[in-house]
């Protein structure tokens, strides 16, 4: 299993509020591919997969905030 965290996305930056989902769980995925959009009061962020695998499960939904470092999914990793 394989951690999806909340990236550091900039100075003083120290939460994101999930946006959009590009997958669900049971979806496939590829090592790159984008899977959530975060925004901060700067800017937007996709967040990649950083293995191949299944979503597993999803932590955070749209519309909630993370802190950097926090969980936001699961891979079952290949």
């Amino acid at each position: 299993m394989t951690k999806i965290l909340v990236p550091e996305l900039g100075e003083g930056i120290v939460k994101a509020t999930v946006a959009f989902w590009h997958v669900k769980a049971g979806d496939q995925v590829r090592e790159d591919d984008d899977i959530v959009e975060l925004v901060t009061d700067k800017a937007t962020f996709n967040v990649p997969a950083n293995c191949p695998g299944v979503i597993k499960d999803i932590l955070v939904k749209e519309g909630q905030e993370a802190r950097i470092g926090e969980i936001l999914a699961i891979i079952d990793a290949k």
